[in-house]
Order: structure tokens, then sequence, then C-alpha cells
């Protein structure tokens, strides 16, 4: 029997993106670990829900942290050499440092890191330099890197993090595919109802929303510039922010000031029926420095909501530009409020863009589709398949 370990720095992302495939190596025969930070309590649900997975809790520090991550490196070690994987695949930064490091000093056959982004980018000076090696060696030490998108796989490469023999993006990208019949697009009315009725919007309203967490990487200082301006064109406009409030200190004071005040800013907090949410959009917007892939992207397009982002490369790909949606430039918050301005004025572009995004969706990122090719391509690399 194959053994894998999984490894992802908290269990959130164990729940966001790893559970889709569970199952399936079940039914390849594959033996499955998981390694991340988890209490007791998740862990039990884990088992209940997977009663086959072996898991492992362990320490993993956020941030820079060097006795925990030296720490964290060695528990690794010692699990993988006593465990003999065939295969450790890791994902997330801190994870996949640990990871890489371990398993290569073990020596795992097949080493897999999945790229779902790279945080140096938004990164400036010494701790850019810093962050960018640390990526670059973690390439190094995989025997493969699975970007999320086609856009970081060619950015990477042209970097020189890695060559086409040793890298390839799942299908047409994404970490799991979309799961299309909890994106309802027959229950959108329905849906949009439910969040209007819920938060007090009124049908006459236009909306424009963000699903993410605050903070300056995701764009929302331009976001919420856009929107004060925009208001004054538009007085029945709407911003509907869908997640977590985080990182404030790296808001501008003024707006977030703003963002704290404004009656006509709709703050949800994390919520994990998103597809109610951007059912209640008429434009969803994205203005982020970095991204893996841009999941929340596909799933307003799944829905019919035309899509405005930044041109970087993993939301890019989850935009058919000037079909689904637009692409304005990183940082540029005039282009930004131009292109949401253009959508809010042509109520039959966006209809256009929605119809055709979840056209694009269906053909491209179906979950079903991805899992198939997912599990494919691990089977092939257990076997060590050329």
């Amino acid at each position: 029997m194959k053994k894998i370990c999984i490894v992802t720095t908290m269990w959130s992302s164990i729940n966001n993106w790893i559970k889709p495939f569970l199952n399936e190596y079940a039914k390849c025969g594959v033996d499955v670990s998981i390694a991340c930070n988890m209490d007791a309590e998740y862990e039990k649900s884990l088992l209940e829900e997977f009663p086959f997975v072996h898991t492992y809790p362990i320490p993993f520090p956020r941030g820079i942290n060097l006795f925990g991550s030296v720490k964290s490196i060695i528990l690794l070690r010692k699990l993988f050499k006593r465990e003999k994987f065939d295969m450790v695949q890791y994902s997330t930064p801190n994870a996949s440092m640990y990871a890489s490091f371990a398993a290569k000093s073990a020596k795992i056959p097949v080493r897999l890191y999945c790229q779902w982004g790279m945080v140096y980018v938004t990164m400036s000076g010494i701790k850019r330099k810093i962050f960018k090696i640390i990526e670059k060696t973690v390439c190094r030490f995989s025997t493969q890197v699975q970007p999320d998108s086609v856009g970081n796989l060619e950015f990477c490469r042209k970097e020189g993090f890695y060559d086409e023999k040793k890298s390839l993006v799942i299908w047409n990208g994404s970490a799991k595919g979309l799961d299309l019949t909890a994106f309802d697009v027959s229950k959108k009315a329905e849906y949009a109802s439910e969040i209007k009725e819920k938060y007090n919007i009124p049908d006459d309203a236009l909306v424009i929303g963000f699903v993410g967490r605050l903070g300056r990487e995701k764009g929302c200082n331009e976001l919420f510039s856009a929107f004060k301006v925009l208001k004054e064109q538009f007085p029945n406009l709407k911003l509907l922010f869908v997640g977590p409030i985080e990182k404030e200190d790296t808001i501008q004071p003024e707006l977030l000031e703003y963002f704290r005040s404004c009656d006509d800013i709709i703050k949800t907090d994390r919520v994990t029926n998103v597809e109610k949410y951007v059912s209640a959009m008429d434009i969803f917007v994205l203005p982020t420095y970095r991204e893996g892939f841009g999941m929340s992207v596909i799933e307003a397009s799944a829905m019919e909501v035309p899509v405005v982002v930044t041109k970087y490369p993993g939301p890019s790909g989850a935009v058919k530009e000037g079909v689904t949606g637009v692409s304005v430039a990183v940082k540029d918050c005039n282009a930004l409020r131009l292109a949401i301005a253009d959508l809010l004025e042509n109520a039959e572009k966006r209809t256009a863009m929605g119809r055709a995004g979840r056209i694009f969706v269906e053909q491209n990122f179906e979950q079903k589709e991805f899992i198939k090719r997912y599990m494919e391509n691990r089977m092939t690399l257990l076997r060590g398949d050329k």
C-alpha cells in the first residue's frame, strides 16, 4: 500500500482544500496521513468524518520564529523517517518550508509542493530577498511543483524557480475545482433575496462585492478609495464585504475609519455559504496584490456575477478577459474605479458577462472533472511513472 502525508500549516486548509480528495485516496487504496496545527477537538471531528486517516498534530509557528521552525522541521523529519512515506505533499508558506526541508532530509522519494501563491511578491527590501530565497529553496527541495494557476506557473518558470520537467498545473488551475451543485445558479434569485433581506439592502440598490480578509495585500485600500468616489456617482451603491476583519494596521487610517463608519459598507465577517452572498452582488471585485489562483473569482462567475480583478497571474487565469469580466493593473485605484463604473452603468453588459462566466466555469473548473485529473496525477506520482 502506498503512503502519503499531507502537510499544511493550519487545519483550516485541510477543510478548505484537502477534504474533497480524502475519500478518493481511500478508494485507490492509498494510506493517508495529515500533519498540521490541530487541536484535539478538530482531530476528533476529522477522524469521525474520515476514520481511515492518520493524524499528527504538529505545532507550526506562524511568521518568523527560528526556534519554532527548527523544532517543526525536526518533528516532521522524525515522522517522515519513521513512517517511510512514498510521497509528502505540502502547501501554505510555513508548512511548505518545514516539510520540504524535512522530506528531503528524510529522503522521501516524491516531494510535492502545491504552490498556492508566493508571499514574497508583496514584500520589499531585504525581507523580499529573504522570502524569495526561501521560495526558491522550497521549489528546489521538491521533486514536483504544482502551482494552482497557469499564470503563476509561467511566472515561476521565467524566474527560474523550476523547469517544465518538474512543474505542471492540474487541468485549468485551482486547488480543488468548484462544486457546481453547491453553486446552483438556479437559486440565485432566492439567495440574493435572502441576503438582501438579512442586511436590509434595498431591491433597487447596486451592490459591488468582495470576498476575502481585510488587508492591504488584498487591495482593500484601493477598493475603499474607489468605493468612496463611486458613491458620489451612484448614491444607491453598496459594498458587501464578505470576510474576516484582520490586518487593520495595513489599511490607511482614513480609509480604515471610512470602512468602519460607512453604513453603505456591509460587513458580514467569515461565512460558510459564500454562494448566497455572491448571488446578492451585481459586480464582484478582487483588487488583490497577490493570489495563487482566485477561487472567489470563479465562485462569483458560477453565480453569473461579472468580475473585476487585478492583472496578477493567479486571478487573471480565472477570468476570460472582456467576456466574463475585466482586469486592471495592480494598485491602480483609478483604473479599478473606471472598470467598476463602466459595469455599473451597463446592466446588459453585466448580464452578458455573468452568463458567460457560468459557462466558463462549467467548462474549465467543474470539481468532479478536476478531482478525476488530480487523482490521475497523484497515482502517477506514487507509481513513479515518467
